[in-house]
């Protein structure tokens, strides 16, 4: 909804509007961009996707995120509804962390809601805010899990039987 432009003590305009342009969006994303550089140093963001395909090719499912700022952050998870508990959706958690140690991420993070977040606290991921009432009824849920390996030598060393 657009509505009348409102004028305050700033030498600038506020608009409210439901439209949503993209080069309005790609013009506030990169001044905050900057801003979050000056600030942080470069978040070396980049988009991270696990795809799930059908025989026929098809996309059918997957993940969709980032890793920045050592972080992996799953924006959405797909397993198609007749795939759901065979471990396919712990295949692309699992994939997807992966990828994100080897980009050297320390940790991830999700926000979930509808039922999922016994799947991710399945996965070792652990709660640390909720969202009461989005949308009322539910809890929208953030959780993080820690990304951590041992070192490889460590990892394969073989241990002595204890006496």
């Amino acid at each position: 909804m657009s509505g009348p432009e409102a004028k305050g003590p700033f030498s600038c305009t506020l608009q409210v509007t439901d439209s949503a342009d993209d080069e309005i969006r790609k013009l506030i994303a990169s001044a905050l961009i900057r801003y979050n550089v000056d600030v942080a140093g470069p978040s070396q963001q980049r988009p991270l996707v696990v795809v799930v395909r059908d025989s026929a090719n098809v996309v059918i499912g997957g993940l969709w995120g980032a890793t920045a700022y050592g972080w992996l952050y799953t924006q959405m998870l797909l397993v198609p509804e007749g795939l759901r508990g065979q471990g396919l959706g712990r295949s692309i958690m699992q994939r997807a962390e992966q990828e994100a140690l080897q980009r050297a991420c320390h940790a991830a993070w999700v926000d979930t809601q509808f039922g999922a977040r016994g799947f991710y606290e399945n996965l070792g991921y652990e709660c640390f805010g909720e969202l009461p009432d989005y949308p009322p009824g539910f809890s929208r849920t953030f959780l993080r899990k820690s990304l951590t390996r041992l070192p490889p030598d460590i990892a394969t060393a073989r241990f002595p039987d204890p006496p």
